[in-house]
């Protein structure tokens, strides 16, 4: 087993708040976080003093940013929105991103709204294409997740926009539990993209909804060991969504640190 895996969480399913969010991780005895809201408020929405209040208090409590998770592309953004509103929040992420020494930014590629599949696949490449442009002479990577979107659970049409976009700030970001709620098989499709994935969200789920991880029908041990086969060494990103589904309303649930706990106690002993 390769040494030291990088362990991390998106802590606003634990908590809304930072100092929370950063005890969680403390209990865990975990070095990293992937940034998606604080107090409510998307990363790109903060008040660049606000920002700056939670990256100095990050980086007293000694954690790692590995990635900050955009809005671009997402199940609220069909390929209909203002693409405008996705440049100027790349611009913002950059820009944080650089400042407290994180790589990556996640995306996705944009739900259909009515168009033909040949036009809703050249407005994803034509976007992804400017923004990876954008990204690179920023000095930020992409990160595409199988989620929603034009590419979101199709290896294929990964791999074409790769392809297509060919630039060097766009990668894949891997979610382990993502195939089994939106009816595809994660780890057959891991198999086809594993050697550009960057960035991994574990969760889990079953026919109920989603599990532990380890408890659901993820397979998530088998792709932590394909990821590892093909040399895989970046963060392995605790995402459960047992407490809180972000693209759903409502509160998080009562006991969402325990639950974020007891996940990433699972997460930790599927890496050993």
């Amino acid at each position: 087993m390769p040494a030291d895996p990088v362990l991390a969480g998106i802590t606003d399913e634990a908590a809304h708040d930072l100092a929370t969010q950063v005890r969680v991780l403390t209990a865990l005895g975990w070095p990293a976080i992937e940034l998606r809201t604080i107090d409510r408020l998307a990363v790109a929405d903060l008040t660049d003093d606000r920002f700056a209040a939670a990256a100095a208090a990050l980086a007293d409590s000694g954690l790692r940013v590995v990635c900050l998770d955009s809005r671009i592309g997402n199940w609220a953004r069909p390929i209909t929105a203002d693409f405008e509103q996705d440049l100027a929040e790349l611009d913002v992420l950059a820009r944080r991103a650089r400042s407290v020494g994180a790589r990556y930014l996640r995306i996705m590629s944009y739900p259909n709204d009515g168009l033909s599949g040949a036009e809703w696949r050249a407005g994803v490449v034509t976007r992804i294409r400017v923004l990876a442009r954008r990204a690179e002479a920023a000095g930020v990577t992409l990160l595409h997740e199988n989620c929603s979107g034009w590419a979101g659970d199709s290896a294929a049409r990964m791999l074409e926009l790769l392809d297509e976009v060919a630039s060097p700030a766009l990668k894949l970001l891997f979610d382990t539990g993502n195939g089994v709620v939106h009816g595809y098989d994660g780890f057959d499709l891991l198999g086809d993209i594993v050697g550009h994935v960057e960035h991994v969200h574990v969760k889990d789920a079953d026919a109920h909804g989603f599990t532990i991880p380890g408890e659901g029908a993820a397979r998530v041990a088998d792709c932590v060991k394909a990821l590892r086969a093909n040399g895989y060494r970046g963060a392995w990103s605790l995402e459960p969504h047992l407490a809180l589904r972000p693209h759903e309303p409502g509160e998080l649930a009562g006991d969402a640190v325990t639950s974020f706990i007891a996940a990433g106690r699972a997460m930790a002993e599927l890496l050993r």
